[in-house]
């Protein structure tokens, strides 16, 4: 089966994820993160890309960038091509690293670039290796907070600080009390195998489950019940933000629907 075109989106903004080959680390020591985040340091040179957000972890890696000169998927072959054959030639290995080519969302709105940016540092939180995203040395978390850590040369920040203040000292305190929220948002996992049905086969499920249950997609949002909110997620696969625009419900209510 042909693969399918990688969608591109109109604000350049994108959410990118990288996953070892059958799930299998891609770092098997620090030396190899160093080496990887020094390699994208060097294929953005000249504007090609820019770099908002990072987190690596043992077997896959976040990142949130924006195009330059060069568009995404350009640049990630750069990148991995690169890396994989220093990792390659390290551990004397050879054949695909990376699972497949690498999974990219698009952002359009300045809220999910924020919601984003908090999802990619709280990635070690949720898999418990960290108590808080400062502990972690491998993401973009620190460079924010001060411009003299070493990987900030990496990094571009005005933009998501721009976003708390165009003053530099409360945007990094801004930055820091919204890190430090549960994130509510769907994004890109290592769950992602799993299928996610397209959004127009998914409005029309819903209009059909409304219609089993003596509803119509006029009613009240507020009184729909929980479990049909449960079964959607369940039949759709679809991330919050995506049900809620279909359903027409607050994605802060779906959130608590399906945590319950």
């Amino acid at each position: 089966m042909p693969r399918q075109q990688r969608i591109r989106g109109n604000s350049g903004y994108y959410h990118v994820m990288l996953r070892g080959n059958e799930r299998k680390d891609i770092f098997h020591s620090d030396a190899d993160k160093l080496c990887f985040l020094e390699t994208m340091y060097e294929k953005k040179q000249g504007n090609r890309f820019y770099l908002h957000a990072f987190c690596l972890m043992d077997n896959h890696i976040h990142l949130m960038l924006s195009e330059g000169i060069e568009d995404v998927s350009r640049v990630m072959k750069r990148i991995t091509v690169s890396y994989v054959h220093h990792f390659n030639k390290k551990y004397k290995r050879v054949g695909h690293l990376f699972q497949d080519r690498f999974k990219s969302e698009v952002v359009e709105q300045e809220s999910y670039i924020l919601s984003l940016v908090r999802y990619i540092h709280q990635n070690p939180v949720k898999a418990g290796i960290v108590e808080k995203p400062s502990d972690y040395r491998w993401s973009s978390y620190n460079c924010y907070l001060d411009e003299n850590n070493y990987f900030a040369k990496i990094l571009d920040t005005d933009l998501v600080l721009g976003l708390f203040s165009d003053d530099r000292k409360t945007a990094v305190k801004k930055f820091e009390e919204y890190m430090k929220k549960e994130e509510t948002e769907s994004f890109l996992d290592l769950v992602e195998d799993e299928e996610v049905m397209d959004e127009v086969t998914a409005s029309e499920l819903f209009k059909k489950m409304l219609i089993e249950r003596g509803l119509n997609n006029n009613e009240d949002k507020v009184h729909l019940p929980d479990i049909l909110i449960k079964e959607f997620k369940s039949k759709t696969n679809l991330p919050i933000r995506k049900i809620a625009v279909i359903t027409g419900i607050n994605k802060d209510k779906v959130n608590k629907i399906l945590r319950r």
